[in-house]
């Protein structure tokens, strides 16, 4: 049996977000129970007020009032400042009234004149859902047994970029988008085509954030056993992610040689850590707490961000390959993107049946839209909790979501201080508890998955 306390574990809860805005405007506000005061960074030019108080409200998850009639134009720039500080640099000249609530969200009241006339409401508001891009000029094509992907390609009059042969996926180039949309049509009504998706592209994940001033977050306790080699309960987690940089000299030997399907990497010694950097500490917290600080979990990285820290169906479908190959036993991956590709699913459906237990981030926008690949079947979604039993403001909660877990991680890189937010570090943590309980006592990969539906519950909209 699972000795379910193991699946109930205490992480650092911030109630906010680490998002971004627009691409010259960003807003960060991170709010930890953990920490003296919020951390509230900001670079904007020229945001108006009522899309800046619903990015605010967003974020935070508060009530927002403001007069009407109450105008300001932002333009700052500023870095972990505490929430009263910064809400004086964005709102400018404008008065405000910050009021925790005890059985219910803070509220925010905005004004000119008096905090009674802040009667107009703003509301986060459901999240358009964006269509995912997707490459202009390419498309991935998967071919039945014994069909001849150069042939085909010459008679669409495109070039053959990449091969995967053991999946029977190909990525193909065209001249242009009207060349790849007509092959596109052409393709699907193909006898040799399995399938045949665009080339989508994933956005960078988000950044983690300094927090000033902030005490050094402790390295998890974690006693590394020496795994079997082909043991399965020595679980290999796969994350498929950004380049992970040194976690320290106490963790990183949990590593694996990471694997890239984006080409050589360079040593990544950047005084900021990458997002893959997040994860993996984010596993580490969860494995020590799951498996009482004694493991022999492993993290293999497999990088399927380039140097853009873009990604596309083709590299993360690639990063799935390489994982299993490379002998992971858990996927992770804490990205996803709006659109439903046949490509993707198919090399999931294809782990999935070698018994892979794969788990994907649900998305942070506030919305009831699936987020792929975590709303494929068989696929743990996960979802973000701010405080427990509580949603955050900015998770998904579609009907595919099957958990939630801390949105947050805070760790320490280069002696600093940071954090990470959103539904990836609460996948990252998912993967390391069921990683870590399969280390402890080796239950089977079904009974931990039950138990995790059970311990973390999705919580009523």
């Amino acid at each position: 049996m699972i000795k379910l306390r193991q699946l109930l574990f205490c992480l650092p809860l911030v109630a906010g977000l680490c998002a971004r805005a627009a691409e010259t405007n960003s807003l960060v506000w991170l709010t930890a129970s953990d920490l003296a005061a919020d951390s509230v960074s900001a670079e904007l030019r020229g945001k108006a007020l009522w899309p800046l108080l619903e990015d605010i409200a967003h974020q935070t998850g508060w009530h927002i009032f403001v007069e009407p009639g109450a105008a300001h134009v932002a333009s700052t720039k500023f870095s972990s400042l505490p929430a009263g500080e910064a809400l004086h640099k964005l709102l400018g000249d404008l008065n405000f009234a910050l009021v925790p609530k005890t059985n219910g969200p803070t509220q925010l009241y905005v004004f000119t004149t008096t905090m009674k006339n802040a009667t107009q409401a703003v509301a986060a508001g459901k999240r358009v859902v964006k269509r995912q891009k997707h490459v202009a000029n390419e498309l991935i094509v998967k071919l039945k047994p014994g069909a001849d992907i150069d042939a085909l390609a010459k008679s669409l009059g495109a070039k053959v970029t990449g091969r995967d042969e053991k999946a029977g996926i190909y990525r193909l180039e065209f001249a242009d988008a009207a060349a790849t949309d007509a092959a596109l049509a052409k393709l699907q009504g193909n006898s040799e085509v399995a399938a045949v998706d665009y080339n989508y592209i994933f956005d960078a994940p988000p950044a983690p954030q300094m927090i000033a001033n902030a005490p050094a977050s402790a390295t998890p306790a974690l006693t590394l056993e020496t795994p079997t080699k082909n043991d399965p309960c020595s679980p290999v987690v796969g994350l498929i992610d950004t380049q992970v940089q040194s976690l320290g000299s106490q963790l990183d030997p949990i590593l694996l040689k990471a694997i890239s399907v984006v080409g050589d990497l360079p040593a990544n010694t950047a005084s900021a850590p990458t997002h893959g950097t997040a994860m993996a500490n984010a596993m580490a917290q969860a494995i020590a707490q799951a498996s009482n600080g004694n493991s022999p979990v492993r993290i293999l990285s497999v990088v399927v961000y380039d140097q853009s820290e873009t990604t596309t169906s083709w590299n993360v479908a690639l990063g799935i390959q390489a994982a299993v190959n490379g002998g992971a036993t858990v996927l992770n991956m804490s990205l996803g993107g709006t659109t439903d590709s046949a490509i993707l699913n198919d090399i999931i459906k294809q782990a999935l049946a070698k018994g892979i237990v794969i788990f994907a981030a649900a998305g942070n926008q506030p919305v009831s839209d699936p987020t792929y690949p975590g709303a494929y079947p068989g696929v743990n979604d996960v979802t973000a909790l701010s405080h427990p039993g509580q949603l955050a403001a900015y998770a998904n909660f579609s009907p595919q979501v099957d958990m939630a877990l801390p949105g947050t991680t805070v760790f320490s890189y280069g002696g600093q201080t940071f954090a990470v937010q959103g539904t990836s570090p609460a996948t990252a943590y998912a993967s390391g508890v069921a990683a870590g309980t399969k280390g402890l006592n080796c239950p089977t990969w079904a009974q931990i998955q039950a138990a995790m539906l059970q311990k973390f519950p999705v919580p009523a909209k």
